[in-house]
Order: C-alpha cells, then structure tokens, then sequence
C-alpha cells in the first residue's frame, strides 16, 4: 500500500508490521510521533501489544529488558539526552544479547539546549554493545524496522539494534511510502524464538550474574565476534530475503555511489547521502570524476566497503554531524583506521557540519569536493567546521 507518511510515522507502522509484544514509551522530541502511533494502533486493535508508558527513559529501556528477558519481542525509541539518560542500560541490553530493536531520533545535546537534528547522540555511544544503522529516508525507515528485528534476533547474532533517523529532517518530513502487507511482512519476520536466553523454569539458566576477568573477557569477546562476524552475514541474508519479497534491494553495510572510478570521494551517512548525492551527479556531469560512500551501518563499522570504495581515490573528505572535541568525528576516526590498517595512503579532511539542526546546503558540498579537487586535501585543518570555517 502508498502512503503518504513522515519517517516517524513509517517507522511506526514497521514496527506494527514487526508485532512486538511488549512496547515500553517515553516521549522525547523529535520521537514522539512514533510512540503515540504505535499507542493508538494498539487502541484502535491493529497491533496487539503491552503498551508501558514508563516514567523515564532509562525505564523504558529498563522494561524492554526484563520483556526480552521473559521472551518477548520489544521495542522502544528515544533522542538525545533521553538517549544518554539510557547509557546504563545500554550495556546490560547488549551483554545480556537481548535483540532489543530501538529507534533513536538523532538530535543535538544540551548545552545549549537544542531540540534539533545532529547525530552526537547516537555517535557518541558506539562502543555499548548495539548494532547502529543510519537511515537515509523514510522509506528505508519503515524497511530498517523490519530488517532490524530479523538481524537483531538471528541465533548467530542475538544483540539489541538502534535505527538512527536523523531528528526533523527525516523524522518530521512527509514523502510517500511503500507499506509491506502483514502478510508479506510475516513471511519475512517470523514470530521471535527465544530459546536458551529467557527466563524458563523448565530449563533454568542464569543470567546477569557477576563475572571475574576470565569469564568477562570471554563474555566480551563473544559480544565482537558476533557484531564483527555474525553480524554483517546475517544482514547480507536479511536484504537478499527481503528483496526477494518486497522488491527493494539494499547494499549492505555501505552504499557506494558512482565511486568505482571516482577521484574524488566524500563519505557520510544519515539523510545527508542526499545531498552529497546531488552534488556528485553535477560534478559528473562536469567531467568531475566525483562519488559518494554512504555508511548505513557504523556498527559493525564497513572497513572492508570503505577500503574497497577509497584506497585508490586522490582524497577524500568524511561530512559527519559531530565532533569528539579537542580530537575528531567519531566516523572520520573509523575511516582512517579502515584505511591505515589496510596500508592505504589516502589524503583525508574531516568537514563537520549540521550541529544543532543547522543545514548543510549543496553549495557547502560543493565547497568539500572543491577543497579535494584543489589540493588533493594536503595541508591545513583535518577538521573543518562548515558552520564556522566556511
């Protein structure tokens, strides 16, 4: 079915779709639309789920824990300093390998308030445990729902997953949408087996208990193996099922743009693509051998992907929408270590742009591949803010 929905609302209806049995709700802008649609489906009887409305967000993480924990299929959404209020739950979730699926409406962190989209929230808590996906639009919203909870819940992977949509311009903005059927989304998301990680009075596990080093380590290690190995295997099988039943293929970790034989490259992710994407089909036009790689997975992280798409480029620039400060982008670092691990001598300059909601306009990205083409981004500032240095 064609429906004309915002990104808020398609994820909504994905996760409808998914039939989660369990849904714990906290309100935090630019979120909010997607738990009050869910709230009245399950009014109106068109989901059929426990709907808790808790009294914070580290509570709604909270309760999806114990849900997962008894079982069931839950999910939760968040932004911003609800994002970071959950930080402790965060890694209780992932170490329990609990497939929690949460939506994170990306959005700029206080101080100065700000309600409006950057992706430092979702960025800067890379390293809990959770798979982290970038949507470039709603349609990919609503598909991402449904992807999320087969990834999340395959027995190789068993480990919680964050759909970052960027705050208003994805979440807010209306476009039409290609709403699967029920049937068709049940043939791809069969209902969640949680064996052997619930609780069970027949075959009694224990879970949560406290570990020395050696069981930790092990414990850990397992955790990376499987969001470094399983992981990326299990998304490879879950786009090919889903292109097979739905008609829409997706690429992966990362999408590469007209970068096979590009000189010039600049690497983003979120709603951003679009632009980039813009200005890279202007260049070619040009004579400007111009690409775009587009990471929708920065966890696991696409080394293979940004190798494969930059080792052989003149320069490239990462356009990301945060900052580590008195360092770099958290994506920027990622890129590099791909590269110097892989022995690619590849000229980089982190531009960072967006932060609390400001546009990044066609012009700025223009301005990037310019600054490439220019000097092959040799000298001066590695990072260079958009909205201040120009």
């Amino acid at each position: 079915m064609r429906m004309f929905l915002s990104g808020d609302e398609a994820f909504a209806e994905g996760v409808r779709l998914a039939r989660p049995q369990v849904i714990s709700a906290y309100p935090i802008t630019p979120q909010t639309v997607v738990v009050e649609r869910l709230s009245e489906m399950v009014e109106a009887g068109s989901l059929r789920a426990e709907y808790v409305h808790v009294e914070s967000e580290h509570s709604a993480l909270s309760c999806a824990i114990g849900a997962a924990a008894t079982g069931a299929r839950t999910f939760t959404a968040t932004s911003s300093q609800g994002l970071l209020y959950m930080a402790e739950c965060l890694t209780y979730a992932s170490g329990g390998r609990f497939p929690i699926v949460m939506m994170n409406a990306t959005r700029a962190t206080a101080l100065p308030w700000n309600i409006y989209g950057d992706q430092r929230d979702a960025l800067s808590l890379l390293d809990h445990g959770w798979i982290q996906a970038f949507a470039q639009d709603a349609q990919e919203a609503l598909d991402l729902a449904l992807m999320a909870y087969v990834v999340a819940e395959d027995p190789t992977v068993r480990t919680p997953f964050m759909v970052n949509l960027d705050g208003f311009t994805i979440t807010h903005t209306y476009e039409p949408v290609d709403v699967p059927s029920q049937q068709d989304a049940d043939a791809f998301l069969p209902p969640y087996d949680a064996t052997g990680n619930r609780f069970d009075f027949q075959h009694p596990v224990n879970m949560g208990y406290s570990a020395g080093p050696a069981f930790n380590a092990f414990y850990k290690y397992q955790e990376h193996k499987a969001m470094a190995e399983a992981v990326p295997a299990a998304v490879a099988r879950a786009e090919e099922r889903f292109a097979d039943l739905f008609g829409r293929r997706y690429p992966g970790l990362a999408e590469c743009y007209r970068a096979e034989d590009a000189d010039y490259v600049v690497v983003t992710l979120g709603a951003t693509a679009g632009v980039v994407r813009s200005v890279v089909d202007e260049l070619r036009s040009d004579g400007v051998r111009a690409g775009m790689v587009r990471i929708r997975y920065m966890r696991p992280f696409p080394s293979r992907a940004i190798v494969e798409a930059l080792c052989s480029v003149r320069a490239a620039a990462v356009l990301e929408q945060d900052v580590s400060f008195g360092a770099e982008g958290a994506v920027f670092s990622d890129v590099n270590s791909a590269l110097y691990q892989a022995g690619c001598n590849v000229p980089t300059v982190n531009f960072v742009g967006g932060l609390g909601g400001a546009d990044i306009t066609l012009q700025q990205v223009r301005d990037i591949f310019a600054c490439l083409r220019d000097s092959d981004a040799e000298g001066g500032e590695r990072v260079r803010f958009l909205d201040i240095d120009g």
